[in-house]
Protein backbone atom coordinates (compact mmCIF):
# COMPACT_ATOMS: atom_id res chain seq x y z
CA UNK A 1 0.00 0.00 0.00
CA UNK A 2 1.75 3.20 -1.16
CA UNK A 3 2.49 5.74 1.56
CA UNK A 4 0.66 8.88 0.46
CA UNK A 5 -0.46 10.19 3.84
CA UNK A 6 1.57 8.73 6.69
CA UNK A 7 4.02 11.07 8.36
CA UNK A 8 7.38 9.45 9.24
CA UNK A 9 8.01 8.79 12.95
CA UNK A 10 11.47 8.28 14.45
CA UNK A 11 11.38 7.26 18.13
CA UNK A 12 14.28 7.03 20.55
CA UNK A 13 13.88 4.37 23.24
CA UNK A 14 16.54 5.17 25.83
CA UNK A 15 15.75 2.04 27.88
CA UNK A 16 17.43 2.06 31.34
CA UNK A 17 19.99 4.70 30.43
CA UNK A 18 20.53 8.39 31.20
CA UNK A 19 19.93 9.99 34.60
CA UNK A 20 17.97 13.23 34.49
CA UNK A 21 21.07 15.43 34.16
CA UNK A 22 22.33 13.34 31.24
CA UNK A 23 18.83 13.33 29.74
CA UNK A 24 18.60 17.11 29.76
CA UNK A 25 22.01 17.40 28.11
CA UNK A 26 21.04 14.86 25.43
CA UNK A 27 17.82 16.66 24.50
CA UNK A 28 19.53 20.04 24.45
CA UNK A 29 22.24 18.72 22.13
CA UNK A 30 19.61 17.18 19.85
CA UNK A 31 17.88 20.56 19.69
CA UNK A 32 21.07 22.06 18.22
CA UNK A 33 21.64 19.21 15.77
CA UNK A 34 18.08 19.11 14.38
CA UNK A 35 16.59 21.93 12.35
CA UNK A 36 13.06 23.22 11.79
CA UNK A 37 13.25 21.59 8.36
CA UNK A 38 13.95 18.21 9.99
CA UNK A 39 10.89 18.50 12.22
CA UNK A 40 8.81 19.64 9.25
CA UNK A 41 9.59 16.30 7.58
CA UNK A 42 9.59 13.87 10.51
CA UNK A 43 7.91 13.41 13.90
CA UNK A 44 10.54 12.72 16.57
CA UNK A 45 9.78 11.16 19.96
CA UNK A 46 12.12 10.55 22.89
CA UNK A 47 11.31 7.92 25.51
CA UNK A 48 13.41 8.47 28.65
CA UNK A 49 13.23 6.48 31.90
CA UNK A 50 10.36 7.48 34.20
CA UNK A 51 12.71 9.43 36.50
CA UNK A 52 13.63 11.75 33.60
CA UNK A 53 10.19 12.49 32.20
CA UNK A 54 9.38 15.60 34.25
CA UNK A 55 12.82 17.07 33.53
CA UNK A 56 12.46 16.47 29.79
CA UNK A 57 8.91 17.82 29.78
CA UNK A 58 10.21 21.05 31.32
CA UNK A 59 13.01 21.40 28.76
CA UNK A 60 10.75 20.69 25.78
CA UNK A 61 8.11 23.16 26.94
CA UNK A 62 10.39 25.96 28.15
CA UNK A 63 12.62 25.85 25.07
CA UNK A 64 9.66 25.24 22.74
CA UNK A 65 11.33 22.20 21.19
CA UNK A 66 9.51 20.22 18.52
CA UNK A 67 10.43 16.80 19.90
CA UNK A 68 7.50 14.84 21.36
CA UNK A 69 7.69 13.24 24.79
CA UNK A 70 7.23 9.51 25.13
CA UNK A 71 7.31 6.82 27.83
CA UNK A 72 8.71 3.30 27.67
CA UNK A 73 5.85 1.52 29.44
CA UNK A 74 2.83 1.99 31.70
CA UNK A 75 0.36 -0.02 33.76
CA UNK A 76 -3.18 -0.81 32.70
CA UNK A 77 -4.94 0.84 35.65
CA UNK A 78 -5.38 4.49 36.58
CA UNK A 79 -4.45 3.93 40.23
CA UNK A 80 -4.30 1.23 42.87
CA UNK A 81 -2.12 -1.13 44.88
CA UNK A 82 0.48 -1.75 42.17
CA UNK A 83 3.79 -1.02 43.86
CA UNK A 84 6.40 0.26 41.45
CA UNK A 85 4.02 0.69 38.51
CA UNK A 86 3.21 3.89 36.61
CA UNK A 87 -0.33 4.96 35.76
CA UNK A 88 -1.19 6.07 32.22
CA UNK A 89 -3.09 8.95 33.84
CA UNK A 90 0.14 10.16 35.45
CA UNK A 91 1.93 10.09 32.11
CA UNK A 92 -0.83 12.00 30.40
CA UNK A 93 -0.61 14.75 33.01
CA UNK A 94 3.12 15.07 32.26
CA UNK A 95 2.50 15.78 28.60
CA UNK A 96 3.50 12.34 27.35
CA UNK A 97 2.23 11.79 23.79
CA UNK A 98 3.49 8.27 22.94
CA UNK A 99 3.84 5.14 25.06
CA UNK A 100 5.67 1.97 24.04
CA UNK A 101 3.56 -1.13 24.76
CA UNK A 102 4.77 -4.71 24.69
CA UNK A 103 8.43 -4.17 23.90
CA UNK A 104 10.10 -7.55 23.49
CA UNK A 105 12.16 -6.93 26.62
CA UNK A 106 8.92 -6.51 28.56
CA UNK A 107 7.46 -9.64 26.98
CA UNK A 108 10.55 -11.78 27.51
CA UNK A 109 12.04 -10.54 30.77
CA UNK A 110 8.81 -9.59 32.55
CA UNK A 111 6.54 -12.21 30.96
CA UNK A 112 3.98 -9.77 29.56
CA UNK A 113 1.30 -11.58 27.58
CA UNK A 114 -0.56 -10.37 24.50
CA UNK A 115 -3.64 -9.94 26.70
CA UNK A 116 -1.79 -7.73 29.17
CA UNK A 117 -0.27 -5.73 26.32
CA UNK A 118 -3.75 -5.28 24.82
CA UNK A 119 -4.95 -3.84 28.13
CA UNK A 120 -2.04 -1.41 28.12
CA UNK A 121 -2.78 -0.30 24.57
CA UNK A 122 -6.41 0.34 25.53
CA UNK A 123 -5.32 2.30 28.63
CA UNK A 124 -2.96 4.48 26.61
CA UNK A 125 -5.72 5.28 24.14
CA UNK A 126 -8.16 6.00 26.97
CA UNK A 127 -5.88 8.79 28.19
CA UNK A 128 -5.52 10.21 24.68
CA UNK A 129 -1.93 9.15 24.14
CA UNK A 130 -0.65 7.13 21.20
CA UNK A 131 0.49 3.53 21.73
CA UNK A 132 3.54 2.16 19.96
CA UNK A 133 2.71 -1.55 19.92
CA UNK A 134 5.78 -3.75 19.55
CA UNK A 135 5.65 -7.13 17.83
CA UNK A 136 8.37 -9.46 16.57
CA UNK A 137 9.71 -12.97 16.32
CA UNK A 138 12.55 -14.83 17.99
CA UNK A 139 15.58 -16.21 16.15
CA UNK A 140 14.09 -19.72 16.35
CA UNK A 141 10.75 -18.57 14.93
CA UNK A 142 12.54 -16.94 12.00
CA UNK A 143 14.62 -20.08 11.39
CA UNK A 144 11.41 -22.12 11.40
CA UNK A 145 9.81 -19.70 8.89
CA UNK A 146 6.96 -18.79 11.27
CA UNK A 147 7.71 -15.06 11.40
CA UNK A 148 4.55 -13.91 9.63
CA UNK A 149 2.28 -16.18 11.66
CA UNK A 150 3.86 -15.05 14.94
CA UNK A 151 3.61 -11.37 14.13
CA UNK A 152 0.03 -11.74 12.87
CA UNK A 153 -1.05 -13.42 16.10
CA UNK A 154 0.58 -10.69 18.19
CA UNK A 155 -1.10 -7.90 16.21
CA UNK A 156 -4.52 -9.49 16.38
CA UNK A 157 -4.32 -10.34 20.10
CA UNK A 158 -2.73 -7.06 21.19
CA UNK A 159 -5.27 -4.92 19.32
CA UNK A 160 -8.31 -7.02 20.17
CA UNK A 161 -11.45 -4.96 20.75
CA UNK A 162 -10.15 -1.73 19.24
CA UNK A 163 -12.10 0.17 16.62
CA UNK A 164 -10.76 0.83 13.14
CA UNK A 165 -10.41 4.50 14.06
CA UNK A 166 -8.28 3.66 17.10
CA UNK A 167 -6.02 1.37 15.11
CA UNK A 168 -5.61 4.02 12.42
CA UNK A 169 -4.37 6.50 15.03
CA UNK A 170 -1.64 4.36 16.52
CA UNK A 171 1.81 2.97 15.73
CA UNK A 172 2.95 -0.64 15.35
CA UNK A 173 6.68 -1.35 15.64
CA UNK A 174 8.06 -4.49 14.06
CA UNK A 175 11.15 -5.39 16.06
CA UNK A 176 12.63 -8.83 15.37
CA UNK A 177 13.87 -9.97 18.77
CA UNK A 178 17.04 -11.45 17.29
CA UNK A 179 18.04 -8.00 16.00
CA UNK A 180 17.62 -6.01 19.22
CA UNK A 181 20.94 -4.93 20.66
CA UNK A 182 22.81 -7.57 18.67
CA UNK A 183 24.10 -5.46 15.82
CA UNK A 184 22.10 -7.67 13.46
CA UNK A 185 19.46 -6.01 11.31
CA UNK A 186 16.78 -7.46 9.10
CA UNK A 187 17.43 -6.64 5.48
CA UNK A 188 15.28 -3.84 4.15
CA UNK A 189 13.43 -6.40 2.02
CA UNK A 190 12.78 -8.68 5.01
CA UNK A 191 11.59 -5.75 7.12
CA UNK A 192 9.34 -4.58 4.32
CA UNK A 193 7.83 -8.05 3.93
CA UNK A 194 6.82 -8.18 7.60
CA UNK A 195 5.62 -4.57 7.76
CA UNK A 196 3.52 -5.13 4.62
CA UNK A 197 2.05 -8.24 6.25
CA UNK A 198 1.18 -6.25 9.37
CA UNK A 199 -0.64 -3.72 7.20
CA UNK A 200 -2.45 -6.54 5.41
CA UNK A 201 -3.58 -7.94 8.78
CA UNK A 202 -4.94 -4.53 9.76
CA UNK A 203 -6.72 -4.30 6.41
CA UNK A 204 -8.30 -7.73 6.82
CA UNK A 205 -9.27 -7.37 10.50
CA UNK A 206 -10.22 -3.68 10.64
CA UNK A 207 -10.54 -1.55 7.49
CA UNK A 208 -8.79 0.06 4.56
CA UNK A 209 -8.62 3.46 6.33
CA UNK A 210 -7.08 1.75 9.37
CA UNK A 211 -4.46 0.04 7.19
CA UNK A 212 -3.70 3.28 5.38
CA UNK A 213 -3.51 5.33 8.58
CA UNK A 214 -1.56 3.12 10.99
CA UNK A 215 2.14 3.93 11.06
CA UNK A 216 4.51 0.97 11.09
CA UNK A 217 8.05 1.33 12.39
CA UNK A 218 11.02 -0.99 12.15
CA UNK A 219 13.18 -1.53 15.23
CA UNK A 220 16.33 -3.59 15.69
CA UNK A 221 19.88 -2.22 15.55
CA UNK A 222 18.78 0.81 13.54
CA UNK A 223 21.62 3.21 12.79
CA UNK A 224 22.59 5.95 10.38
CA UNK A 225 24.15 3.37 8.07
CA UNK A 226 20.90 1.49 7.39
CA UNK A 227 18.07 3.98 8.03
CA UNK A 228 17.84 5.41 4.51
CA UNK A 229 17.34 1.99 2.89
CA UNK A 230 14.80 0.99 5.53
CA UNK A 231 12.84 4.21 5.08
CA UNK A 232 12.76 3.76 1.30
CA UNK A 233 10.38 0.81 1.76
CA UNK A 234 6.71 1.56 1.08
CA UNK A 235 5.34 0.08 4.31
CA UNK A 236 8.03 1.29 6.72
CA UNK A 237 6.95 4.63 8.16
CA UNK A 238 9.66 5.12 10.75
CA UNK A 239 12.05 3.54 13.22
CA UNK A 240 12.06 2.59 16.89
CA UNK A 241 15.69 3.22 17.76
CA UNK A 242 17.38 1.71 20.81
CA UNK A 243 21.08 2.10 21.55
CA UNK A 244 21.73 4.66 18.81
CA UNK A 245 19.15 7.01 20.34
CA UNK A 246 21.36 7.85 23.32
CA UNK A 247 24.11 9.07 20.99
CA UNK A 248 22.81 12.50 19.91
CA UNK A 249 24.98 12.72 16.81
CA UNK A 250 23.96 9.27 15.58
CA UNK A 251 20.28 9.80 16.41
CA UNK A 252 20.26 13.14 14.62
CA UNK A 253 21.68 11.47 11.50
CA UNK A 254 18.91 8.86 11.72
CA UNK A 255 16.26 11.59 11.89
CA UNK A 256 17.94 13.24 8.90
CA UNK A 257 17.75 10.06 6.83
CA UNK A 258 16.43 12.01 3.84
CA UNK A 259 19.89 13.57 3.48
CA UNK A 260 21.55 10.15 3.64
CA UNK A 261 19.35 8.88 0.83
CA UNK A 262 20.79 11.39 -1.64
Amino acid sequence: MPNNVRRPLISGNWKMNMNHFEAIHLVQKLSYLLSKEDFARVDVTVHPPFTDIRSIQTVLESDKLAMLLGAQNCHTDEKGAFTGEISPAFLSKLGVKYVICGHSERRQIFAETDEFVAAKVAAVLKYEMIPILCVGETKLEREESTTLERVESQVEASLKGLSAEQVASMVIAYEPIWAIGTGLTATAADAQEVCAHIRAVVLAQWSAPAAEGVRIQYGGSVKAGNIAELMSQSDIDGALVGGASIDPDEFARIVQYHHLAK
